[in-house]
């Protein structure tokens, strides 16, 4: 781990669900429903484009990249979150919270990135056909997955050692669901204007460049799509399009929401409501929104379901 810890105390009690008196048990079937949806509905489009040839595109290959990241995204906080339902007092230990913390920020800064890449895919497809194969190629799409998860993971290592060279010596009482940075900063006894300048800083590059990135790609794209609207592939391209939007604007707006903004207009009971829809809400929707209702991978599902049964009736 980055992080280097100089703090007061050696665990962390999660306070999210301790003023929840009833409702627990629905609230375990939920999530339980919610993470067992994400999880099956990504691996099972990594399945499909797997082991299907026609699915070998640039598209597919950032398809692939964002649903295996939705699968550890959800994984980091849903299973601790499923446990800490059932008992009293629930807890997590300095180094469990700094690493869990890690990975969300870098699983966030990475997704930010895989959705622009995707939006320069849609770009390059839509405005530029002609030039498609020669923009994305296989060699310039690995790059681009690579500086995404790169740039997450070091993002993640900043953020973990800022925080965690902190002084947690006001409380060990974390108003959240999940270690993040903001409950965290909250609970600091040292002067946390560093951190605050970080994420500002930060993720305006990680966050909003992305995310202005993508809306200029798309204003580009929806320009041209109505612009000729009697191509061929107009309908297809308006669905991927609408599907794609919705994601960025829910991945968007609850991330930058809870990172990019001065702590002083924190509010600790909305980012509890915020980071459900961001760690929980949005990957599980990502496969149904956007995956699983392309016609593509429809038929190939079927297929693929098709074969199976086959097999196993022989």
């Amino acid at each position: 781990m980055c992080a280097q810890n100089q703090t007061f105390v050696t665990e962390f009690i999660l306070l999210g669900f301790m003023n929840i008196k009833q409702g627990k048990s629905f609230l375990f079937i939920l999530f339980l429903i919610m993470y067992t949806t994400c999880f099956l509905g990504n691996s099972l489009m990594i399945t499909v484009v797997v082991l299907n040839q026609s699915l070998h595109s640039p598209m597919y290959f950032f398809l692939v990249n964002l649903s295996l990241l939705d699968i550890c995204y959800i994984s980091v906080t849903v299973p601790k979150m499923l446990a800490d339902l059932w008992v009293e007092s629930p807890g997590i230990s300095l180094m469990g919270c700094a690493v869990q913390l890690y990975f969300l920020v870098a699983l966030v800064g990475t997704e930010g990135f895989l959705l622009a890449s995707m939006a320069l895919d849609r770009y390059f497809a839509i405005c530029c056909p002609l030039g498609y194969s020669r923009f994305m190629n296989k060699h310039i799409c690995l790059q681009l997955a690579a500086i995404s998860w790169a740039c997450g993971f070091l993002n993640g290592c900043l953020h973990t050692t800022l925080t965690f060279r902190l002084s947690f010596c006001r409380s060990n009482g974390i108003s959240h669901f999940f270690c993040d940075i903001p409950p965290l900063l909250s609970i600091s006894c040292s002067d946390t204007y560093i951190n605050e300048l970080a994420l500002l800083t930060v993720g305006v590059f990680i966050g909003l460049s992305p995310f202005f990135f993508t809306l200029v790609s798309y204003a580009f794209i929806l320009h041209t799509i109505f612009s000729n609207q009697q191509q061929k592939h107009f309908h297809k391209a308006i669905s991927t399009c609408a599907s794609h939007l919705t994601i960025v604007i829910l991945f968007y707006v609850s991330s930058i929401f809870t990172y990019v903004r001065p702590t002083s207009s924190y509010s600790l009971e909305k980012d509890q409501l915020v980071g459900i829809l961001y760690s929980i809400l949005t990957p599980t929707l990502n496969p149904i929104i956007y995956s699983l209702r392309n016609k593509e991978v429809k038929v190939s599902v079927r297929k693929l379901i098709g074969e199976k049964m086959f097999s196993l009736s022989f």
